[in-house]
């Protein structure tokens, strides 16, 4: 798929009427005033949505006698998800290994500071505790 043929289907697809248009045509064909009277807009306005639909190749219309329905093609659907698909399955690999990262950081905060040993007082802790003579409390 082209990348303006990607980027028309993109903005086709924009739209919640177009959308909601493809989703009529996933389920079976239909003509134009078929598809008309699920809105409230005129064939005209319907008529202008599905030629965005075919020009980013998404809808085809065919001829049936007097008919000239309405089709989805599918195949324009599989090659957005696939370049939807091949950016997520990037993504997921970063947060796969910013998972590591962050697990590995929270392993050596779990083993206290290299070097000290958790069971052994410091200075600190036992000097803290003690008041000098003389000093009131």
């Amino acid at each position: 798929m082209a990348v303006d043929q990607l980027s028309r289907a993109f903005v086709a697809l924009a739209d919640p009427t177009r959308r909601d248009i493809v989703a009529r045509l996933s389920v079976r064909d239909a003509t134009v005033g078929e598809l008309a009277e699920s809105y409230a807009m005129s064939m005209q306005a319907v008529s202008k949505h599905l030629k965005v639909l075919e020009e980013a190749g998404l809808v085809s219309r065919s001829r049936d006698a007097q008919r000239r329905p309405c089709h989805l093609e599918p195949q324009v659907l599989d090659e957005l998800t696939s370049w939807i698909e091949r950016y997520r399955r990037q993504a997921e690999e970063r947060f796969r290994r910013l998972d590591t990262v962050l697990a590995a950081m929270a392993d050596e905060a779990d083993d206290g500071p290299a070097g000290e040993d958790p069971g052994r007082a410091t200075a600190t802790d036992t000097d803290a505790g003690a008041g000098h003579e003389g000093e009131k409390p």
